[in-house]
């Protein structure tokens, strides 16, 4: 497990699975409010993040379960955490039909891109990300010390940006979402959790993005 302790937010994590998904829990600090960002595999390695985050907030209480895309391995605990907790659960509104397709959950809020969840004082930003899959979401916070958080999904990672099955179709929709509304918004300090691996800085992958492009992938 892993975690990043700010000002307004500590944001734990944990790799789940053979694809080394990483699940993401982020707790408001003021008000113990904890969203629950992929709820991949591993219901043990779940509640065991939750435990761990007993301190991180008065009185903690998940109050939110938001998926980034619809793919499999990012649902696989959804629909047995969804009954542990039944909370506001959070998708794209494009791959809302996918995530139910995947494991039975229809999601209470689908999010456009540019909507907004209310974590305590905390707002995470959905930001829409189209090409790894139609409705992919990357939510981002701004915590008060000024540092951005992006917690990308499979849309970004380092080295790249996500899968998009050879399509230069999609290959170019993702490109250019994530050069516009990533790289162009948040500066060079901005963190990237990815949904697998290693996480990243936008100041890091910013040198490479011609390179991407060239190549398409």
């Amino acid at each position: 497990m892993a975690e990043l302790v700010l000002n307004d937010v500590v944001i734990r994590w944990v790799s789940v699975s053979s694809m080394n998904n990483n699940v993401y829990l982020v707790t408001e600090r003021a008000s113990g409010q904890q969203l629950l960002v992929d709820a991949a595999d591993d219901i043990q390695a779940i509640e065991g993040l939750l435990s761990d985050a007993s301190a991180d907030g008065p009185n903690p209480e998940l109050v939110g379960i938001a998926t980034t895309h619809q793919h499999w391995d990012h649902v696989r605990a959804l629909a047995e955490l969804s009954s542990r907790y039944p909370v506001p659960t959070y998708a794209g509104a494009d791959d809302v039909a996918g995530i139910e397709q995947e494991c039975g959950i229809k999601t209470s809020h689908p999010l456009r891109h540019g909507e907004q969840i209310e974590l305590g004082d905390v707002i995470i930003e959905a930001i829409h990300l189209r090409g790894h899959t139609p409705g992919s979401i990357a939510y981002v916070l701004r915590d008060s010390s000024g540092q951005v958080v992006v917690l990308s999904g499979d849309s970004l990672f380092p080295g790249g940006v996500g899968n998009t099955g050879n399509d230069p179709q999609r290959f170019m929709s993702l490109f250019a979402d994530v050069t516009e509304r990533v790289f162009e918004r948040f500066d060079d300090a901005t963190l990237v959790l990815p949904g697998h691996g290693d996480s990243t800085t936008l100041g890091d992958e910013r040198p490479y993005l011609a390179e991407w492009q060239a190549r398409g992938w």
